[in-house]
């Protein structure tokens, strides 16, 4: 075989991994592998800070379900993607981050800019590991893309120390593919035993987490969900897997990101198949309500998933898809009758809502969802992070489509939409892409709409403007009776978010009047199609809004007045 720059044959696996655009941030560590990605066919993307980088790339895998790719160089880089990494961890995104590294004979003697990412990057990854031979490179990154995607797919770190990349190696790309990933089957006797479980069950629900969404499992749940006519909720990273239209749908249970109706429907459930969830806090709520009297079923791809937050009556280790292939195949000739729940969950679902037709100035947020519903077609993909208006959105916004409502759910990272939304745009080049933004979140990695513009990447931005840390702002309300360092109101309406924009070349609008979001929504639309950049529909709310919120899902607050009180 000939002799090979090691960062050409690093390049090699790459692209025969899926991976046709990488973002990062060159410098002097990294100068190896970027000199291999030139005439490669991998697009590149120079971002403006390195945690946005792994936001790119997270949004990049969430929309395509392929493996993501960061790359940065030494020092303070690899420290930068750290949060980007958590979140990965966090939501079970696939990401290869490559970080640049000194030369191996100066690690132990404080070089510039040489720490021990490896170390550090451990707590938020599945696998961090630096490179210590040239000849093992193409094995450690096989084994890093495999790793990303088995099981509960999630990060991994890769180090390269500079003198390392600046090595050969023999290579031959045509006798190397990529590492086989194991299938994760359930054990038939427990597809079984779920099987009679629904079956015992009155009021059964299935509950579509994350996992279902990662396992492209959205098509089978719609079809148990048909077969046996059982009502269907989702978790917030679940949300669009199954069509909110559909009459089997259930809404979203949860403490803040949830329904009226729903909250109501699980409480008079007898069992829940949940299918990729977490079990997450803020879905939850406490235990003890959200256990009850009711029976689980607990499905995951990850053994230690199951019993983390409390004891499931049954627990089944499978990927989404294969259990629910498995369990279709064993209720196809079975009879049930869930009419009569049926009914009264759609009943529920009629009559347990919540207001979003406002008129009022200024806006109050659900009107601003309520207009989005309406403008955008299911198509679209949206990107949304931590605050108030994260949860307006699971409460108010709809979804039909899997991969096409993405949110940083458990890990929250503010600034996390921008960069999100450049790599669902770099996914799908042809798709229409929102980012629905708070004003302080939009302020994080602000600098990142700089890469939009330069790549002629366009998107509309939604945010909702309260002039607030909202939800601190609510926390410390309810909680310790204060308002301390949350109002970032200065001036008029303080940061001038529309010029903002222009400093980078793009667009913007500012909304005071309900009746204006429709028109400037649209605006945005066109607007973003004709310069091929971000265009900003920045609604000024009330001010101190809140959202529907509790601690237990019997005994929410609502901030304002619902039908049936």
């Amino acid at each position: 075989m000939a002799k090979v720059p090691v960062m050409q044959a690093v390049v090699d696996v790459l692209r025969s991994e899926g991976v046709d655009v990488a973002f990062g941030c060159p410098g002097a560590a990294i100068l190896p592998l970027y000199a291999a990605l030139e005439d490669s066919g991998i697009k590149h993307l120079v971002v403006r800070h390195e945690e946005g980088a792994t936001h790119m790339a997270d949004g990049w895998a969430r929309t395509n379900g392929k493996v993501g790719v960061a790359i940065g160089t030494s020092g303070p880089a690899g420290t930068n993607m750290i949060t980007g990494l958590y979140t990965a961890q966090a939501d079970s995104i696939p990401m290869v981050c490559i970080t640049g590294q000194a030369v191996s004979s100066k690690l132990h003697q404080e070089a510039f800019q040489a720490v021990d990412i490896v170390e550090i990057a451990k707590p938020v990854t599945k696998w961090s590991v630096q490179a210590k031979e040239a000849a093992q490179l193409p094995w450690i990154f096989r084994e890093a893309f495999r790793t990303a995607r088995s099981g509960r797919p999630g990060p991994v770190l890769v180090d390269l120390p500079l003198d390392v990349q600046q090595q050969e190696i023999e290579w031959d790309p045509s006798l190397d593919a990529p590492l086989p990933v194991a299938e994760v089957r359930p054990h038939p006797p427990r597809v079984r035993r779920a099987l009679d479980m629904l079956l015992s069950a009155e009021r059964p629900l299935l509950l579509a987490g994350g996992g279902v969404v990662l396992g492209e499992a959205h098509d089978l749940l719609r079809e148990l969900a048909e077969l046996l006519g059982i009502p269907v909720q989702v978790t917030l990273m679940g949300k669009g897997s199954f069509p909110e239209d559909h009459e089997l749908y259930a809404g979203m249970t949860g403490i803040q990101t949830s329904q009226r109706y729903a909250n109501k429907a699980f409480l008079e459930s007898d069992l829940v198949l949940a299918l990729g969830s977490r079990f997450g806090d803020r879905h939850t709520g406490a235990l003890d309500v959200y256990r009850g009297d009711r029976k689980f079923i607990h499905v995951d791809i990850e053994p230690m998933q199951l019993g983390r937050v409390f004891e499931p009556d049954l627990g089944v280790v499978s990927d989404t898809r294969l259990f629910l292939e498995a369990l279709l195949e064993q209720a196809r000739d079975v009879v049930a009758d869930f009419r009569p729940w049926v009914s009264r969950v759609a009943s529920l679902r009629e009559t347990l809502t919540r207001p979003d037709d406002y008129r009022d100035v200024p806006i109050k947020a659900p009107r601003v969802y309520r207009e989005i519903n309406e403008i955008f077609p299911p198509e679209t993909y949206f990107v949304t992070a931590i605050g108030l208006y994260q949860i307006w959105g699971g409460q108010f916004q709809t979804a039909h489509l899997p991969r096409h409502y993405q949110v940083c759910g458990q890990a929250g990272p503010l600034g996390w939409e921008i960069p999100a939304a450049i790599g669902v745009k770099s996914a799908e080049p042809d798709a229409e892409v929102v980012a629905v933004v708070g004003d302080y979140s939009f302020q994080f990695l602000v600098e990142e709409l700089a890469v939009a513009a330069q790549y002629d990447l366009p998107f509309v931005i939604v945010m909702l403007n309260n002039e607030y840390l909202g939800l601190i702002r609510q926390a410390e309300a309810d909680g310790y009776d204060m308002r301390t360092e949350v109002d970032i109101h200065y001036d008029d309406h303080g940061t001038d978010n529309v010029t903002i924009m222009r400093g980078y070349g793009c667009s913007g609008r500012r909304v005071l009047h309900p009746d204006e979001i429709a028109e400037a929504i649209e605006w945005a639309r066109k607007e973003a199609v004709a310069t091929s950049r971000p265009v900003l529909v920045e609604v000024m709310i009330d001010r101190e809004a809140n959202t529907a919120r509790g601690t237990r899902i019997d005994a929410l607050i609502e901030p304002e007045p619902v039908p049936g009180g």
